[in-house]
């Protein structure tokens, strides 16, 4: 965070030139005396005594030789002189780190000298404590150094009721010591607004930031939960077609040939959502129109898809789907596609599966059932990198589907069927959607279909 600076003025306003070089020479003092305090302290001290002491020491000439000088307005030797200007001067080089204890001490000087019916200019020394005590004390002290200070004034307004009017004395020392209060509590609030700001700004940047990385982290999750959706299920389909293609091709080439086909058709089929899915992430502005996500409209192909691989599988759907949300209607045909991959890779490409989808009033329950691979037919073999052991569904997709559930606020739960094989159930409650556009349109599939598509 940068220091404020003063606004700058127009060259044709008048004063503009000096202010903006006052503001420039502040700025660049700002830097070293922040870095090294001291130097400013002593700084002070230097100027007030040029500024305070120097007067004092012009005398009148009334004594003859160095002992016998009186200084003009103090009445008092040289060495007294100088010892008081040190004492009222020196403890100001504490104002910032102890202004409480430097202003004790110059209050103490300036009440000794004043009852000994001296009088110096570095007296304004008391203005400049009680100004740092103002500025860098606790409040209770100043409260405190107020009460000190106005005895002081009555002092010396006594010390010279025989020369100034004494309401004169008064009001003079009286604004004096408002004006150093009052410029000190201006400073301390102004800078504890400055503060206050640059605290404020340091933790919007770091909820920004932190912000920025939740999005991206969710992003990248997004991203990586339909990569794995498009490419999994697809790489699952082209891996069993390929060999069953080549098992079939010993025996019957037009089987192989087909099977080629087919592999060729679910590559197709990968590219095209592929594409979509980086259009979608590419585009930025107003661009060509985006093929629609997939819905429960295409679960009827997608199970064609899987048995085009082999494993028999039904489908149902019940209630007005229609209805749903567009991103209810992806998220249910993901989980779906998932699950029938999951089938297809662990169960194999001999069984069986049921897919039912059934909306009642806001209840959404996604089901797919497999039995497992057919008796006396091997599982088969885990893919690289899959530990021992592992159950179907474990892993990225079983993540990826509870992902997808949670965002409308579902559950998905997988685990041994109890009659063998493997069962995925999503249980969420949903809210039709209230605009027609938003919805996809479901073709009424109440009934069962078999692997030929007719009526089981």
């Amino acid at each position: 965070m940068h220091d404020p600076v003063l606004p700058h003025h127009p060259k044709g306003s008048e004063g503009a030139p000096l202010l903006d070089l006052l503001a420039r020479a502040g700025q660049r003092l700002r830097g070293p005396a922040d870095r090294h305090p001291w130097l400013l302290d002593a700084a002070v001290v230097a100027v007030s005594s040029l500024a305070l002491c120097v007067p004092d020491l012009v005398h009148d000439g009334d004594g003859e030789g160095p002992r016998g000088h009186r200084l003009a307005f103090t009445h008092l030797p040289l060495p007294a002189v100088l010892a008081f200007q040190a004492a009222l001067l020196l403890p100001l080089l504490w104002r910032r780190r102890r202004p409480g204890t430097a202003f004790a001490a110059v209050t103490a000087v300036f009440l000794l000298q004043w009852s000994l019916g001296a009088a110096l200019r570095a007296d304004a020394a008391l203005l400049l404590a009680l100004y740092a005590l103002a500025l860098h004390g606790r409040l209770r002290d100043l409260a405190r150094a107020l009460g000190v200070t106005a005895l002081g004034i009555g002092l010396v307004a006594a010390r010279l009721s025989s020369a100034v009017p004494v309401w004169d004395v008064l009001f003079f020392l009286t604004a004096a010591v408002t004006a150093a209060v009052a410029l000190g509590i201006a400073v301390r609030v102004r800078r504890a607004q400055l503060a206050g700001l640059r605290e404020r700004a340091a933790r919007l940047e770091l909820e920004r930031d932190q912000r920025s990385r939740l999005a991206a982290a969710t992003e990248r999750t997004r991203v990586a939960r339909e990569m794995h959706d498009i490419i999994g299920h697809n790489l699952s389909v082209i891996i069993t077609l390929a060999d069953g293609g080549a098992y079939a091709a010993r025996s019957s080439p037009e089987r192989g040939r087909e099977a080629l086909t087919l592999i060729g058709d679910a590559g197709r089929q990968a590219l095209g959502e592929l594409r979509r899915m980086l259009g979608v992430l590419r585009e930025h502005g107003d661009g060509p129109a985006l093929a629609p996500q997939p819905g429960i409209a295409d679960l009827a192909d997608l199970c064609g898809r899987i048995r085009a691989a082999g494993p028999e599988v039904v489908h149902r759907t019940e209630g007005a789907l229609e209805t749903l949300d567009r991103g209810v209607q992806l998220m249910v045909y993901r989980i779906v596609q998932e699950a029938l991959t999951n089938t297809l890779k662990h169960a194999g490409a001999s069984a069986r599966a049921r897919v039912s989808v059934a909306l009642s009033g806001t209840r959404l329950r996604v089901r797919v059932d497999d039995g497992g691979p057919p008796r006396g037919v091997p599982a088969p073999a885990a893919a690289p990198g899959t530990p021992t052991g592992a159950a179907p569904g474990e892993g990225q997709g079983l993540t990826g589907m509870r992902e997808r559930a949670a965002l409308y606020g579902g559950t998905v739960t997988a685990g041994p069927a109890p009659g063998g094989g493997w069962s995925v159930v999503a249980d969420l409650d949903v809210t039709p959607a209230a605009d027609p556009e938003t919805a996809l349109p479901v073709p009424p599939s109440p009934s069962l279909l078999d692997p030929a598509g007719g009526p089981v």
